[in-house]
């Protein structure tokens, strides 16, 4: 029955109801395939919405990484990212699901929530962009003629605005030079724009 109520609505009331959202929070854990997913979609509904209300449930978003299915972890990949503002040390735990996330084979959506979750934690600080930045390089490498690889492009435009360590400010403007030099169109203005803004 609950699964007749629209998506907005579940947001809302998990907004204004804090047992609501445990409900959800406590699906990512059911024994359900479809109750995990949707619990993740309106988490991460909720997280667009009103991050902070998120933050005391960062750890179940983070143990959620481990469900075997696709959309539950790029959701709460989603809801994290939102979260990076307001508790990157929680986040940080996240990075093995995420570097899993990264290499899925199956899941485009899934492998740019990955990318979209490192980009925002590794811009935090110097010493997180170190440590994001091998799996990132590897992702741009692997995943440079996919559907998803224009959108992963504008996650590292903002990596590479954040806090940066030198030596990956060095290393990202020299994996993005033979696109903004060879490129065409959209890849050679945004792979440009990253060099501009890490030189």
């Amino acid at each position: 029955m609950s699964s007749e109520i629209p998506e907005d609505k579940k947001i809302e009331e998990a907004l204004k109801k804090p047992a609501k959202l445990q409900e959800l929070v406590d699906a990512l854990s059911d024994g359900s395939r479809r109750g995990r997913q949707q619990a993740a979609k309106v988490l991460a509904g909720v997280a667009a919405a009103d991050p902070e209300a998120l933050v005391p449930h960062a750890a179940a978003l983070v143990d959620a990484l481990e469900r075997p299915e696709a959309q539950t972890r790029w959701e709460c990949l989603d809801a994290l990212a939102q979260i990076v503002p307001f508790d990157s040390r929680v986040c940080d735990k996240a990075i093995p699901g995420a570097e899993t996330a990264l290499f899925d084979e199956d899941s485009g959506p899934l492998r740019l929530a990955a990318v979209r979750f490192l980009c925002k934690l590794g811009a935090t600080t110097e010493k997180r962009s170190e440590k994001v930045w091998p799996l990132l390089d590897e992702g741009i490498q692997c995943y440079h003629g996919d559907l998803e690889f224009q959108d992963m492009l504008l996650a590292v435009i903002d990596f590479s605005q954040g806090k940066l360590d030198g030596s990956v400010k060095t290393a990202l403007a020299d994996r993005m030079r033979f696109d903004a030099e060879n490129g065409r169109g959209m890849l050679k203005r945004r792979a440009t724009q990253i060099v501009e803004n890490v030189s």
